[in-house]
């Protein structure tokens, strides 16, 4: 069973393992950073829950939950 980084809890960290987006969106996502190998923490929902933040590589970066659901995470 996979894990995406939506359901992952703010404080925790992981480590991402596959991207499952296509085409612009994908190429956006990899642009940022977020490529198969990376440590990246989840640091707080907006109230309403979407945006989450992340810090990864050194930054922070916002990502809406739709975005953060084609990203698989290993434990």
């Amino acid at each position: 069973m996979s894990t995406t980084l939506d359901q992952v809890a703010p404080g925790q960290r992981t480590t991402i393992a596959r991207l499952t987006g296509t085409g612009a969106l994908r190429r956006r996502l990899m642009d940022m950073g977020i490529l198969p190998g990376v440590e990246i923490e989840v640091l707080r929902a907006a109230p309403m829950g979407d945006p989450l933040e992340y810090k990864l590589r050194g930054y922070h970066l916002s990502l809406r939950r739709a975005e953060a659901q084609l990203i698989e995470v290993s434990s």
